[in-house]
C-alpha cells in the first residue's frame, strides 16, 4: 500500500509542444497540488525544452528530463520511469501534453492508488462513463477494434488497452524489465499493461473523456497501429512458447 503522503510524479512527454507545456503543467499542479511534474523533452526544435527549463527554475515542483532526439514515446517513458524510480517516487502518472487527457480526471486516476485498492489504473474511454465526443466513426472503429483485438489475443479483461492516461504504483514498475519494453506508441501502452498483469498487478479502469488536442498537430500514424498489431502477436507467441517450455520441463 502507498504511504499516507505518497510522492506523486506526473510525466508529461513533449516534442514540439511549446504552446501546451506551460498551460498543461499549470493545470496539473492546480488539480493535484501535492504532485510534481516531470517534463520529458525529446530535443524539440520549437524550444519546448528551453521553456520547460524556465518553468522549472521558477517552480521546485517541476523538473525537466532532456533527451537529445526524438526516439519514440515508449523510450521517453522508459527514461522517465527510470529517473523517477531513482527519485523514490511512489506513484507515477502518464499523460499527454496536449490536453487530450483532461486534468480533471487526475483525482479519479489517483484515488485507487492512494487508497491501496489498485497497482495500475487505466483511464478508459470504453468503460461505462467514458467518452470520445469528437471522433468520427473510422477513428472509433480503429481504436476500439485495436483494444478489443489486444484484449482477446492477450487474454486481458480490460476495455481500453491503447490509451496513454495511466497511473502506476511504483513497485509494479520495478518488477518490469523496462529496457526490454517496446518503443512504440499504442504498442507500448499495451505491453506495459500486459507485463504489469503478468507481474500480478491489480489493474482497474476508471472512465475518462478523451478530448481532441487544443493546439499543434497529432503525431498518430498508421505505422503505430501496425506496430501494435505485430507486438500483440509477438507477445502472444512468446507466452505460448513459455507455456510449452514449462510443460516440457514438467514431463
Amino acid at each position: 500500500m502507498p504511504p499516507a503522503s505518497p510522492s506523486i510524479w506526473i510525466i508529461i512527454p513533449t516534442y514540439n509542444e511549446r504552446e501546451n507545456v506551460g498551460p498543461i503543467t499549470d493545470a496539473v499542479l492546480a488539480t493535484v497540488p501535492d504532485a510534481h511534474v516531470l517534463v520529458v523533452d525529446d530535443g524539440s526544435p520549437d524550444g519546448t525544452g528551453e521553456l520547460a527549463d524556465e518553468m522549472a527554475a521558477g517552480n521546485p515542483a517541476i523538473s525537466v528530463l532532456h533527451r537529445k532526439a526524438k526516439q519514440g514515446l515508449g523510450r521517453a517513458y522508459v527514461a522517465a520511469f527510470e529517473d523517477l524510480l531513482a527519485r523514490e517516487a511512489d506513484i507515477v502518472v502518464q499523460m499527454d501534453a496536449d490536453f487530450s487527457h483532461p486534468v480533471r480526471f487526475l483525482p479519479a486516476l489517483l484515488e485507487p492508488l492512494r487508497n491501496g485498492t489498485a497497482d495500475l489504473v487505466l483511464g478508459s474511454r470504453y468503460v461505462k462513463g467514458g467518452h470520445i465526443p469528437r471522433w468520427n466513426i473510422i477513428r472509433r472503429l480503429v481504436s476500439r477494434g485495436g483494444s478489443l483485438f489486444a484484449s482477446i489475443v492477450l487474454l486481458m479483461p480490460y476495455r481500453d488497452l491503447t490509451g496513454g492516461f495511466k497511473a502506476w504504483h511504483a513497485p509494479v514498475l520495478r518488477q518490469i524489465d523496462l529496457q526490454k519494453l517496446h518503443a512504440g506508441g499504442y504498442a507500448f501502452q499495451i505491453e506495459t499493461t500486459f507485463r504489469a498483469r503478468l507481474a500480478g498487478a491489480r489493474v482497474v479502469e476508471v472512465p475518462i473523456t478523451f478530448e481532441e488536442r487544443r493546439l499543434g498537430t497529432s503525431k498518430m500514424s498508421m505505422n503505430i497501429f501496425m506496430e501494435a498489431f505485430l507486438l500483440v502477436m509477438a507477445l502472444r507467441m512468446a507466452t505460448l512458447f513459455r507455456r510449452r517450455r514449462r510443460t516440457l520441463a514438467a514431463d
